[in-house]
């Protein structure tokens, strides 16, 4: 099972001074699966989502690593026990984030996250200027698990990277991680 590894350019300005979106995208398949290092910060991003779900929030963990992966932050959703419908956990890391470190510090930086970001959070990351993105379980297999829901906002976090003018780099799902990323939503959507 290989992996999904996309690298996303933006365009150029255009003679009025508004960014004319060009969008370059190469996507390939990998042979090889996410490396040990990958699957053991998604893990932890994984473990954060629990945690969220034990506090009483929406199971969706996130962590930031730095360059010599180690981990530098964690923040689990809110939505439910912060009354706040942006309490998405890489919003809130993107927050913490952009408060103790420097964009330069960012751009060298790999937030995990326990679920696809949704176009809010992948916002936030492009704001924060986060240029790698790992994450676990499909925007659409969480779907899938949910159901039909008037809340549903399926814009996959690539397409919002793709109109950035900035590199980023996204790497899943993590097929590898596919019943550890679901087991954390058993049960919590049909309740």
């Amino acid at each position: 099972m290989g992996r999904c590894h996309e690298r996303i350019w933006g365009g150029s300005q255009g003679l009025s001074g508004i960014y004319q979106l060009k969008s370059e995208i190469i996507l390939y398949l990998e042979e090889t699966l996410l490396n040990a290092t990958d699957l053991q910060h998604l893990r932890t991003a994984i473990e954060v989502a629990q945690n969220a779900r034990e506090h009483g929030n929406h199971p969706f963990g996130a962590i930031l690593v730095d360059e010599n992966n180690q981990v530098l932050l964690t923040a689990e959703n809110t939505v439910v026990t912060g009354s706040d419908c942006t309490g998405h956990a890489e919003t809130n890391l993107m927050r913490l984030a952009s408060q103790q470190f420097s964009l330069e510090k960012l751009e060298t930086c790999t937030l995990y996250t326990s679920t696809e970001p949704c176009a809010m959070c992948a916002g936030a990351i492009h704001w924060g200027n986060v240029r790698r993105v790992v994450f676990a379980l499909s925007e659409i297999d969480l779907y899938e698990m949910v159901g039909p829901s008037p809340e549903h906002l399926l814009l996959p976090c690539r397409e919002v990277f793709a109109r950035s003018q900035r590199y980023v780099e996204v790497v899943g799902p993590a097929s590898e991680l596919d019943a550890e990323a679901r087991a954390v939503h058993e049960g919590f959507w049909s309740t």
